[in-house]
C-alpha cells in the first residue's frame, strides 16, 4: 500500500547529448524518463518511502516506456490510466552555456491534459497518508478538475497534501492564468516547495521571507523555498530558517527539485513531528538538500535521483 500518492504529468524529457547549448545547437538528444510528480515518486522510492502514480499516458510506446520504468523502481502504476485519444507528452530540455533551461513541449494535447475526475482513484487516495501535485495539471480542463478532486478527496480522508508550483510559462496561455492557476494550488496545501523565483513570480517580492508571509495561510504547515546553489529556507507558523546546500559538478539541473521534495516528502512521511522541531527540521533540509544536489549529477531526471545509501554516504563525505 502507498504512503504516497504523485499526481500529474509524467512524460518524456529529451536532454542534449552535450551542456551548454541551445535546443537549436543540439547535436542530439537523450530519451530520459521525467514529469515533476513522476519523478517525486520515483525519488521517494529509492528513498525507501512506498509511493505510487496517478495520472494518464499515451497507450503507445514511450507510455508503456514510462509505466515499466516507474515499476522497475519500485513505484506502482495502479492508478495509473492509459489513453488511446492522445499520445504521451515529450520534452526537449536544454541547459543554456548561461546556467538557464530552455523548455519545448508537445502537448496538443497530451494524454496527461485528458486524466479526469472519473480517472480519479479515490480509494487509492483513502489508503495513503500523502497526495503530492503539481501546477500542470491545473493548466486546464479536464485535468484541473481532475486534479481538485483529488485534492479534495485526500483533505477528507485527512491525507497531508504536498504542493510544488512548478512554474512553466510556456504551457499557460499567459503569466496571469499562469498566477491564478499556481496559487489554486497553494490554497490547497499543507506542505509547499517552491523555487525563488516561483516567489518572485508569484508575489513581485525579492525578499524570500516577505514573499512566503504573503503566500502563508492557515491550513500551511511547511513552506520551502530552493535557491539551487544558495540552499533553501524553510518556513513554519513557529520559526523558520536557511539551510546551506552543497558543491557538485553539476551535469544535469532537470528533476533538482523533484529530488528535494523526495528528499524533504520522506522525512516528514517518516515522521511528521519533524515539522515542529527546528533542530530536527533543519537536519531534513539538509538531507534534501543533497538529494536535490546528487540529482544533477547525471542526464535526465529519473535516472539521476540518488537512493537513501548513496545520500548517506555523501552526506558522510561532507
Amino acid at each position: 500500500m502507498a504512503q504516497a500518492i504523485c499526481l500529474g504529468e509524467l512524460l518524456i524529457d529529451f536532454v542534449p547529448t552535450v551542456t551548454g547549448t541551445g535546443l537549436v545547437d543540439a547535436p542530439a538528444f537523450i530519451k530520459a524518463p521525467g514529469g515533476a510528480p513522476g519523478n517525486v515518486a520515483v525519488g521517494l522510492a529509492r528513498l525507501g518511502i512506498e509511493s505510487a502514480f496517478m495520472g494518464k499516458v499515451g497507450d503507445d510506446a514511450f507510455g508503456h516506456f514510462l509505466a515499466d520504468t516507474l515499476t522497475q523502481t519500485g513505484v506502482d502504476v495502479g492508478p495509473l490510466c492509459f489513453s488511446s485519444e492522445a499520445r504521451t507528452a515529450l520534452a526537449f530540455v536544454s541547459l543554456r552555456a548561461d546556467g538557464e533551461r530552455e523548455f519545448m513541449f508537445y502537448r496538443h494535447p497530451s494524454a496527461d491534459m485528458l486524466f479526469t475526475p472519473h480517472d480519479v482513484d479515490v480509494q487509492a487516495i483513502q489508503r495513503a497518508k500523502l497526495l503530492h501535485f503539481g501546477s500542470i495539471s491545473l493548466i486546464s480542463e479536464p485535468s484541473r478538475s481532475a486534479t481538485l478532486h483529488a485534492v479534495e478527496a485526500a483533505r477528507t480522508a485527512g491525507c497531508l497534501v504536498s504542493y510544488d508550483p512548478n512554474l512553466r510559462l510556456p504551457l499557460w496561455s499567459d503569466a496571469g492564468a499562469a498566477r491564478e492557476g499556481m496559487l489554486l494550488g497553494m490554497k490547497k496545501a499543507h506542505l509547499v516547495k517552491l523555487s525563488d523565483d516561483e516567489s518572485v513570480f508569484l508575489t513581485g517580492l525579492s525578499d524570500v521571507r516577505a514573499a512566503c508571509k504573503a503566500l502563508w495561510h492557515d491550513d500551511l504547515k511547511l513552506m520551502v523555498v530552493t535557491r539551487g546553489r544558495g540552499g533553501c529556507v524553510y518556513i513554519t507558523p513557529d520559526f523558520s530558517g536557511e539551510v546551506s546546500s552543497f558543491t557538485v559538478d553539476a551535469v544535469d539541473a532537470t528533476g533538482a527539485g523533484d529530488g528535494f521534495v523526495a528528499g524533504l516528502l520522506q522525512g516528514v512521511l517518516s515522521d511528521p513531528a519533524v515539522i515542529q522541531d527546528e533542530a530536527r527540521l533543519r537536519e531534513l533540509c539538509r538531507f534534501a538538500n543533497a538529494v536535490g544536489a546528487l540529482a544533477t549529477t547525471q542526464r535526465g531526471a529519473i535516472p539521476a535521483l540518488p537512493d537513501r545509501a548513496r545520500v548517506l554516504e555523501f552526506l558522510r563525505g561532507q
